[in-house]
């Protein structure tokens, strides 16, 4: 039995963490709730009792074996090395520690090894590079990658509660003939689709956001090969939740959309739904609540000569972000490494 703590633990993230702690019957003996001075004092419920919301503050990790964080990259920065030198594993779902050199980048289904040489951190990809790599790897070990185009159509829940809540409002005020006020995106959500721009250092000089940035590094260390060619477009859309994502991929060896097909369907935590004459494909409302990648309309790229479309959705906010970070705990016990080397 294990001493968890949730950095971050009344954000959307945080409260997906309680849910599938519980739902996968993890081994916690002690569960600590950490979130700013705002959040302490608030009651959040496991497995039937209540837990009171904690102030995190430095001394927050004493006695704890595995923290799992989700309470953005400056808090992640600052707090996730204080718990490390306390003793904990820190499974960290910010941006911060990712392209770190020494901090391994883990999806439990495309490189699980990779827990191996943590050294106290471990980070959590970007919730469109885990939906989209867990794809791509069968169909990389069946006829190998050479080059992956991908354009996403990212969910508000990615931007968290707040910006569920501002979809919300401004779909009510947009049909009730209001105007729609921006406050967590730079411009109107409801009925409409942004392109994924933060508002402060999120574009570099080629014009790539750091959105885009993240999808292809995050995919290129997580595959283990830098060779990859990736080229990224994201997208924010009027959805709640579930990311859904356009991929072209040119592989080294030809391989068939029925090839394709059979190798997705014997690949853990993917779901083919590809019958769009009866309209089955994938959907953001299909993946909602639920652990799989869905993917379909899978088919030959009939401009290249070893091309594959397809179309996935993911739940963002579960297997792209909470439930991947606790397989990757759930790895860490069973390869006996939940310690700081």
């Amino acid at each position: 039995m294990y001493r968890v703590a949730i950095m971050g633990a009344t954000g959307a993230v945080g409260l997906e963490f309680i849910k599938i702690l519980e739902q996968r019957n993890f081994p916690v003996k002690s569960l600590r709730l950490l979130a700013s001075s705002r959040s302490a004092g608030r009651k959040l419920k496991f497995k039937g009792e209540d837990y009171t919301v904690e102030e995190l503050t430095e001394n927050s990790f004493k006695d704890i074996d595995i923290v799992l964080a989700s309470a953005g990259g400056s808090i992640s920065a600052k707090f996730a090395p204080i718990a490390v030198k306390s003793g904990a594993v820190v499974v960290d779902n910010t941006s911060y520690f990712r392209m770190q050199p020494d901090v391994p980048l883990v999806v439990p289904e495309v490189n699980p090894k990779d827990v191996g040489w943590h050294k106290g951190i471990i980070a959590n990809p970007n919730c469109s590079t885990i939906g989209m790599v867990v794809v791509l790897k069968p169909i990389y070990d069946a006829a190998g990658i050479k080059r992956v185009v991908v354009s996403t159509y990212q969910a508000v829940s990615g931007a968290g509660l707040k910006a569920m809540e501002e979809l919300r409002l401004q779909t009510i005020d947009v049909l009730a003939g209001k105007e729609a006020k921006p406050k967590i995106f730079p411009n109107q959500i409801a009925f409409n689709c942004l392109p994924r721009i933060p508002q402060s250092g999120g574009i570099d000089d080629s014009g790539y956001t750091s959105e885009e940035l993240k999808m292809i590094n995050e995919t290129q260390k997580i595959m283990g090969n830098n060779k990859i060619k990736v080229t990224a477009t994201t997208v924010r859309v009027p959805v709640f939740i579930g990311h859904c994502e356009s991929v072209n991929i040119e592989t080294r060896k030809k391989i068939t959309a029925d090839e394709v097909r059979k190798v997705l369907s014997r690949a853990p935590l993917v779901k083919v739904v590809d019958d769009p004459k009866n309209n089955l494909y994938p959907m953001a409302i299909m993946c909602a609540g639920k652990d799989d990648t869905y993917v379909g309309r899978i088919r030959e790229d009939n401009s290249v000569k070893n091309g594959i479309n397809l179309w996935l959705a993911s739940d963002n906010v579960r297997k792209g972000a909470a439930l991947n970070a606790i397989q990757i705990a759930e790895l860490l016990i069973e390869k006996d490494l939940v310690r700081v080397p």
